[in-house]
C-alpha cells in the first residue's frame, strides 16, 4: 500500500524527533509491504516571521488530500504565543474536522511513573476528547477592553452532533479495545447543568447501542484524583474539549512525562494529525537531548490508523524494549542522544516483523 503522508517538522526540536519517526516508518515500511511518500511543509514560526503566514489557504487545501499528516511541534520563542497555536494547530482540527484528540496513555515497562505502586499493568487507558468545540470554539468576546470595568466572556458551544459523535467513537473504541469494555464520562454535571446535562443526556441514551459496554460516570475533579489514586479503574475516558486538554496532561505525567506522550487528531472520514503531545523545547534544539519516543509514537499512532496494524504492532515492540534502556525520559538525561533512540526502535521494530 503506498500512503502520501504531510509532513510539518515545525519550530524548535521539532524536526529532530520528526526525524526518528520518520526513520521507523522507513525501517519498517519494506519488511511491512508498505510504501511511503513524505511530502514536507515549513510551516511554523520560521515561516511566520518571514513571512506572516501562519496557514495559507493553498497550503490548507493541499492537505486535504493526503492520507494522513505528521506533526513535530509548534512553537516559536520569538512569536507571541497563541498566534501560531490559533493559525495551525486550532484552524487545522477545525478546517479539516478533526473533531476527536485521541491521547493513550500508557506506561510502558521500565518507564518511571511518579505514582507509587503502579506498573504498567495498572495505567493503560485512553482519552477521547472533543477537538472542534467547547471552550476552544472562539465563542466570545470583550466589553470595556482595558477600563477598570472590563467584561471578558468565554463561551462553551456543544452541539448535540458534535457530542453524539465524540460519544460513537469513544463507545466503539472501548468495543474494539476490548479490555474491561468500560467508557467513563467525563464531565461536571452538579456545576455546568448546561453543557454537562447534555454529555449526560446524549451518554446514557446512546449507551443501549453498545450492551457490551460498561458505562460509567465521574467528575472531573474527581477524575483527576483517581487517576492518580487508582489509574487501573480506568479503561476509555470520553470528554469534553477543555476537560480533555486537562487531564490528558495529567496522563502524560503519569505515564512518564511528554518525553513518552503521543496523540492523534481523529477525523475518521477524512485527513487525521498526529503528533508528539511535548511542545518545541527551543532550549534544547540542535543538541539532540530530546526524547523520540514520543514523536515514533505518533507515528506507530497513524500506521494503526491507517489500518497498517502488523506494521504499527512491530513500531510499538520497539518502543517497548526501547523503553527500558534508557535512563530517563528526560530531555538531556536518556543515557543516548537522540538519532541513538530512534536507531534502537527502528532496529527492534524491523526485528518483530521479521520474526
Amino acid at each position: 500500500m503506498n500512503y502520501r503522508i504531510a509532513v510539518i517538522p515545525g519550530d524548535g526540536t521539532g524536526p529532530e524527533v520528526v526525524a526518528e519517526g520518520i526513520k521507523v516508518l522507513k525501517a519498517v515500511a519494506g519488511p511491512a509491504d508498505i510504501k511511503f511518500d513524505f511530502v514536507y511543509y515549513d510551516l511554523g514560526g520560521e515561516r511566520y516571521l518571514k513571512t506572516g503566514e501562519t496557514l495559507p489557504d493553498s497550503v490548507l487545501e493541499e492537505l486535504r488530500g493526503f492520507a494522513a499528516i505528521y506533526l513535530g511541534a509548534i512553537g516559536h520563542p520569538e512569536v507571541k504565543p497563541g498566534i501560531l497555536e490559533k493559525g495551525i494547530l486550532l484552524r487545522l482540527r477545525f478546517e479539516l474536522d478533526q473533531y476527536i484528540n485521541l491521547r493513550p496513555v500508557i506506561l510502558y515497562p521500565g518507564v518511571e511513573t511518579p505514582l507509587k505502586n503502579k506498573g504498567p499493568e495498572d495505567i493503560n487507558f485512553v482519552v477521547v476528547r472533543e477537538n472542534t468545540e467547547g471552550l476552544y470554539a472562539g465563542a466570545g468576546g470583550f466589553l470595556k477592553y482595558g477600563t477598570p470595568d472590563e467584561v471578558a466572556v468565554q463561551e462553551s458551544i456543544n452541539t448535540r452532533k458534535g457530542v453524539d459523535r465524540c460519544l460513537k467513537f469513544a463507545f466503539e473504541l472501548a468495543r474494539k479495545r476490548n479490555r474491561s469494555k468500560k467508557l467513563t464520562l467525563v464531565a461536571k454535571t452538579n456545576v455546568l447543568t448546561f453543557a454537562s446535562d447534555l454529555w449526560e443526556r446524549a451518554f446514557y441514551a446512546m449507551a443501549p447501542q453498545y450492551p457490551d459496554v460498561v458505562t460509567d460516570y465521574a467528575h472531573v475533579d474527581a477524575t483527576c484524583m483517581w487517576m492518580v489514586k487508582n489509574p487501573e479503574w480506568f479503561d476509555v475516558l470520553v470528554t469534553d474539549n477543555m476537560f480533555g486538554d486537562i487531564i490528558t496532561d495529567l496522563g502524560a505525567i503519569i505515564q512518564g512525562g511528554m518525553g513518552v506522550a503521543a496523540g492523534g487528531n481523529i477525523n475518521p472520514a477524512g485527513v487525521s494529525m498526529f503528533e508528539p503531545i511535548g511542545g518545541s523545547a527551543p532550549k534544547y534544539t540542535g543538541q539532540k537531548k530530546v526524547n523520540p519516543l514520543a514523536a515514533i509514537a505518533a507515528a506507530q499512532m497513524m500506521l494503526e490508523h491507517l489500518g497498517e496494524a502488523r506494521a504499527a504492532a512491530a513500531v510499538e515492540e520497539g518502543i517497548r524494549k526501547t523503553a527500558p534502556q534508557l535512563k530517563s525520559m528526560a530531555a538531556g538525561q536518556m543515557g543516548y542522544d537522540t538519532t541513538q533512540v530512534g536507531d534502537m526502535v527502528a532496529k527492534y521494530a524491523v526485528e518483530a516483523l521479521k520474526s
